[in-house]
């Protein structure tokens, strides 16, 4: 194909044999000295099965126009109105386009990346539990049911809850409560996962998840702490205690679902929330808020460690009765 190419250019450069003008002379004997030179240059090796040159070669054959017409103007030097023609351009354009785009470019603009995840039945719960939030997690929910309502749904949480990671109220404790409903009321095994943090609500969502199929993160933090009240901005001081009676009643039924969840009793989780009570992966599993921690080839590096009866034993050790 260059080949080619040197030919026709070589055949467009040969003086006419007409007379032409001194300064259309002094062009060709320039020209004439620029091919003797460009016949010196080494071209680089062509690969003859390569199928993007193969494909542009078949096309130019194919094309009515010659590859690098003539310009019918006789003083533009030739060649040089490549660029005033983008028809072309369009033929090397046009075997790129046909090769290697069209036949991977979707027919249709692709879906956005909570759409993809809702596909593998996937919910994330990124961010405070804010109503804009709990409207679509409790629509992917339902719409998961619809679907399939024997297949898993998997929740990923990584969310403060209605708080911010400053402890600023940011929506209701309803907004929590109602994603738990959702979870409870659903046909489908819901498996929750921790990445990130858990923090208030969203670790009831955590532990709120299928009994054995709830895992957490290893650097995952969970955290309960009691309900904190709005603004109240400038409330008169009946409207306030309504509030606070309403935030100690939200306080009750957390402590009594969380409770119910982790299998400890009321006063345990009522005594660890008087503060907040921040958990590590393994705290967590300790207190029975997950099953496990997804933490790669943790069963193998467990099984081969030795129980502590094991290690006092090996060291000589004798635990003391009483002690």
């Amino acid at each position: 194909m260059a080949t080619s190419l040197q030919l026709a250019m070589a055949s467009s450069l040969a003086p006419s044999s007409s007379s032409s003008s001194p300064k259309r002379r002094s062009f060709k004997s320039f020209c004439s000295i620029s091919s003797r030179n460009a016949a010196t240059i080494p071209m680089p090796p062509l690969n003859p099965k390569d199928p993007f040159l193969s494909k542009l070669a078949s096309v130019a054959a194919a094309s009515p126009d010659p590859v690098l017409p003539r310009s019918s103007d006789s003083d533009t030097p030739p060649y040089l109105d490549l660029f005033d023609s983008p028809k072309l351009m369009a033929t090397p354009a046009q075997v790129e386009r046909s090769v290697s785009y069209n036949e991977h470019r979707p027919r249709k603009p692709p879906p956005d990346l909570p759409s993809l995840l809702l596909n593998g039945r996937i919910v994330y719960i990124g961010m405070p539990l804010v109503p804009a939030v709990t409207e679509l997690v409790i629509a992917e929910l339902l719409y998961l049911q619809w679907m399939d309502p024997k297949e898993p749904i998997y929740l990923y949480i990584n969310s403060t809850g209605t708080t911010r990671d400053d402890g600023e109220t940011v929506g209701m404790e309803s907004e929590g409560f109602a994603i738990y409903d959702a979870m409870m009321q659903l046909k489908n095994e819901i498996q929750t996962v921790a990445v990130g943090a858990a923090i208030g609500q969203a670790c009831l969502l955590l532990a709120a998840g299928k009994k054995g199929r709830r895992f957490m993160m290893p650097h995952a933090k969970a955290m309960i702490q009691q309900p904190r009240v709005p603004s109240s901005g400038l409330m008169p001081a009946s409207d306030v205690l309504i509030r606070a009676k309403e935030v100690i009643t939200n306080k009750d039924t957390l402590i009594k679902l969380l409770a119910r969840h982790t299998r400890n009793s009321i006063e345990t989780v009522s005594g660890v929330m008087k503060r907040p009570f921040y958990m590590d992966s393994a705290r967590a599993l300790e207190f029975g808020v997950i099953d496990k921690i997804l933490w790669r080839g943790q069963e193998k590096i467990m099984a081969d460690v030795a129980s502590p009866e094991e290690w006092d034993r090996k060291a000589g050790i004798k635990v003391l009765d009483g002690m």
